[in-house]
């Protein structure tokens, strides 16, 4: 990356403050299945109808004085119970587990879609691990919380809110007893919770940072390997997965606390009620089936009650993921097909004080103008680091001017519709991006349309790259490896410009097109640049003079601003700068 798109956007501010209430709008954002979940939860209810009928029946079975005695419509009611729960709950549990998978496919589906339109910009301040950490990380914590911590939470408190209404009318005093240490439990859980809710953040953002960092470094593993940089990228690395520890450590300890208390207050309330049943029983005034029904239901309040935390923990870590997936979706996208379309063959460009900037503290463009007319080669030429690549940058329109402007014959770029513009627009960097694919999937990349191998095989011949390709087994099938790494740099250059060859631009924007090549294939692809140049406006960045020599205008890049243009024999006389460049620099 050249230096004047090293320059960042400062990131903004989390507030830190963060409700339920968002997570409910992110999800209804997405167009969860309602019908489907109210389903979902009849069949829930009625499970849970069932678990509360159960312990009744125990209570008539357990007082029935002998097995002869037994009544067998009663023991075919607490089987159909049991099948109403296993069946009813299965069905009612896959449904809500349906809803939440489809209502997190959605959301990865709108982040993705989002993320894909979001400015270049939001890339230049944003590493690509963080933003796949949300994509991926966050909305599994979101998707865990939704298919599973939630309908179990729903159910397990069905289950406590009827079980508590029954017992108080079982027998209020057992019930109050029960019930009378709820309030010291909820005291302790309530800080417990807050210091849980910090510590999932701080997991999930150390998570985070890891990945990114893990992610850019293992796709430039080479240089690692060639700098002999392993050990010092195994200290760095070793240094976020240290923090990830410590952090996950704070949390178990909170966890290892939580747990035993919760397990001890349920133990302590079973233990009592039991002791308590018992005198009362001796006492003659509690049946044994009472208090069988009672345990019963007593474990239908400890069940939901030991899962709570866990929900409540997840809920924690899910505001934490619906803060930055938020973020990312507040985040303003490029407005694509806002404009109007507009053909520019044959339309000059015309650039009009452009002055640009990353951040204020550092002008990359100063006052730039130029024009490019039909048929003709524009080249830019200059120093690295004075601004070439931003013109291109703002060309493409990745990003704005903060002055000036940018025409095509009258009318402003803004104002086109951006995937017009784009559509019509060739563009081979100094170091062009292939995908993991196949060399066909490479070459079609883009275009609306699926190209027939004669098309392909024609835009690799322009390029001198059929003979190549040819040689591969798999020949357009051959599969290039992460990034093209299973190519060459010369050969991965031919493949780009075979795929700008095929977009059949209306306009070419070359930089530093030809410098991964040798000569004689630098001469071969010239020539093929020069016959597709015909007719087509073309913009060339170059150092070499044989790329540029024959441009119908250069323009010479200084620290920001033009300081020359004119044809070559022209700067080369008038331009003491650019003659002493070209003697220096693009000289082979």
């Amino acid at each position: 990356m050249r230096n004047e798109a090293v320059m960042r956007r400062e990131l903004p501010k989390r507030t830190g403050q963060f409700k339920f209430k968002d997570f409910l709008h992110l999800i209804n954002g997405v167009n969860p299945k309602k019908g489907l979940f109210l389903l979902g939860m009849l069949l829930s209810l009625v499970t849970s109808g069932a678990s509360l009928i159960v312990p009744q029946l125990t209570k008539g079975l357990v007082d029935t004085s002998g097995l002869s005695k037994i009544d067998s419509k009663m023991l075919i009611v607490l089987i159909l119970a049991f099948l109403i729960q296993l069946g009813f709950g299965t069905i009612g549990g896959y449904i809500l587990r349906y809803v939440g998978e489809s209502s997190v496919k959605t959301l990865r589906e709108k982040l993705w879609a989002h993320l894909l339109k979001l400015p270049v910009d939001y890339f230049d301040n944003h590493k690509s691990g963080e933003s796949s950490s949300r994509l991926v990380n966050d909305t599994s914590v979101i998707k865990d919380l939704i298919t599973s911590q939630f309908p179990n939470f729903i159910t397990g408190a069905i289950q406590l809110v009827g079980s508590m209404i029954i017992l108080f009318f079982m027998d209020w005093k057992m019930a109050s007893l029960m019930f009378g240490v709820v309030p010291i439990i909820v005291l302790i859980l309530l800080p417990i919770g807050r210091i849980m809710s910090k510590l999932g953040r701080k997991l999930q953002a150390a998570t985070a940072d890891f990945n990114a960092d893990a992610s850019e470094k293992l796709s430039e593993v080479r240089l690692i390997k060639a700098s002999n940089g392993e050990t010092f990228e195994k200290t760095t690395g070793g240094n976020f997965i240290d923090r990830i520890f410590k952090v996950g450590i704070k949390d178990a300890k909170i966890e290892a606390v939580l747990q035993p208390i919760m397990t001890t207050a349920m133990l302590g309330i079973f233990v009592g009620i039991l002791g308590y049943g018992a005198v009362r029983i001796q006492q003659g005034t509690l049946s044994s089936g009472s208090l069988v029904a009672f345990l019963l239901y007593l474990f239908n309040i400890i069940t939901p009650v030991a899962s709570f935390a866990t929900f409540f923990s997840q809920v924690q870590k899910a505001m934490g993921s619906t803060e930055r997936i938020q973020e990312i979706l507040k985040t303003k996208p490029e407005i694509t097909t806002n404009g109007k379309t507009v053909d520019v063959e044959g339309k000059v460009i015309t650039a009009n004080h452009l002055n640009f900037s990353y951040n204020s503290d550092n002008q990359i463009l100063h006052d730039v103008s130029f024009t490019a007319k039909p048929n003709t080669v524009i080249a830019f030429a200059g120093p690295s680091g004075g601004g070439k690549s931003t013109i291109f940058s703002l060309l493409e329109r990745f990003y704005q001017p903060n002055s000036g402007s940018i025409l095509i014959g009258k009318d402003d770029i803004k104002n086109i519709d951006l995937n017009s513009w784009r559509s019509q627009i060739g563009f081979v960097s100094q170091d062009s991006a292939v995908f993991a694919g196949s060399i066909r999937d490479n070459l079609q990349y883009g275009l609306n349309r699926n190209l027939t191998d004669e098309e392909l095989w024609h835009g690799l011949k322009l390029a001198y790259a059929d003979e190549f390709v040819k040689n591969f087994p798999d020949q357009l099938n051959t599969q290039i490896g992460e990034r093209g790494v299973k190519l060459s740099g010369g050969q991965k250059q031919r493949i780009a410009i075979a795929r700008a060859f095929l977009r059949d631009p209306k306009i070419l924007m070359l930089d530093e097109a030809t410098a991964s090549l040798d000569s004689e294939s630098e001469e071969k692809v010239q020539r093929a640049l020069d016959q597709l140049m015909v007719g087509r406006t073309t913009l060339v960045i170059a150092h070499r003079l044989s790329t540029i020599v024959d441009a119908d205008q250069i323009y010479f890049i200084e620290k920001g601003s033009v300081t020359g243009h004119g044809t070559h024999k022209e700067l080369m006389k008038e331009h003491e700068l650019y003659a002493q460049y070209v003697n220096e620099q693009m000289v082979n």
